[in-house]
């Protein structure tokens, strides 16, 4: 039986007063229940690994003003790095289909994005672009730009005819010009155009995050604290799993320490990505202060399977 909450308010209609119940989400009820798991923890496609560091990745592109490079494309999701020196823009575009969000590791990008004022995002900013949105892009200050992207694999890409000439097209494929009945997507309380953690932890030491993409294809949710909050290191701890969604993290602050099933434990710093299968225990824990980790899952709200209460 599920119970419910229930919130009341009068409404006032032709000078009676009215009583309406608002009924909201059912609590959660804990079940004990059978799950389908692996034997042996899943493998990793061809292409994904369980961590990526980001000094490996400066590492191979040493030399290079601009580089891009493929951190995890699974067939749902796919992660990039951009690198760009100062002054490098990307020209006017948006995606037909597909909410597109950027994280910004280093420097300092200029944003421009339909229906918003200009801003500035630096380290620590979080951006956020709905779909058939018209946005542009340019590296300023002194120093060159990080940003690790996220989108739906195989996500499109379209340039409006009066901005810049699109780069050269994909292999087998052509620039057609069409046209388009498009509606900017719009905001709401899940998602929002601009936030910068570092901010926001400032003006609110219980600060921890919260969810800043929500939609049909994927959420993201900013997770943030201090290990000093946080009880006694449990390494029995097996965390949780999800039953049909891989779950990828960007370290954004600070230092993570993770336990994955299959690998030896591990503490990725400050802008590491890693990357767990579907059907694969997991559990995370902040080290030191001021740790975030953003938390990417190709399903809004999937399931968290838990071990069995002792």
């Amino acid at each position: 039986m599920h119970i419910l909450r229930v919130m009341a308010f009068v409404l006032i209609f032709n000078g009676s007063a009215l009583l309406i119940a608002q009924q909201t989400a059912p609590r959660p009820v804990p079940t004990a229940a059978w799950a389908p798991k692996p034997l042996k923890p899943p493998a990793y496609r061809p292409g994904l690994k369980p961590w990526v560091k980001l000094a490996d990745l400066k590492a191979k592109h040493k030399g290079q003003a601009n580089w891009r490079d493929v951190i995890a494309d699974d067939g749902r999701l796919v992660a990039e790095y951009h690198a760009a020196a100062p002054g490098s823009k990307v020209s006017k575009r948006f995606h037909p289909d597909t909410r597109a969000w950027f994280a910004v590791v280093e420097g300092e990008v200029r944003v421009e994005i339909e229906g918003q004022e200009p801003f500035t995002a630096t380290r620590g900013s979080l951006i956020n672009i709905p779909r058939q949105t018209i946005y542009a892009l340019e590296t300023i200050g002194t120093a060159p730009s990080v940003r690790f992207t996220l989108n739906v694999s195989g996500a499109k890409t379209i340039f409006p005819k009066d901005a810049e000439p699109p780069p050269a097209a994909a292999p087998g494929t052509a620039w057609t010009e069409v046209r388009i009945n498009r509606t900017p997507g719009q905001y709401d309380q899940f998602n929002q155009p601009h936030v910068n953690i570092h901010i926001e932890a400032a003006k609110n030491e219980k600060y921890s995050g919260g969810r800043f993409v929500r939609d049909d294809k994927s959420e993201m949710l900013v997770l943030y604290g201090h290990e000093k909050n946080l009880p006694p290191l449990d390494p029995a701890d097996r965390g949780h799993f999800h039953a049909e969604s891989a779950e990828m993290w960007l370290v954004f602050s600070g230092k993570i320490r993770y336990s994955v099933e299959g690998q030896q434990p591990f503490i990725a710093s400050e802008g590491d990505v890693v990357y767990v299968p579907a059907g694969t225990w997991h559990a995370t824990r902040y080290i030191g202060d001021h740790s975030c980790r953003l938390s990417i899952t190709e399903y809004v709200g999937n399931a968290l399977l838990l071990p069995p209460q002792p």
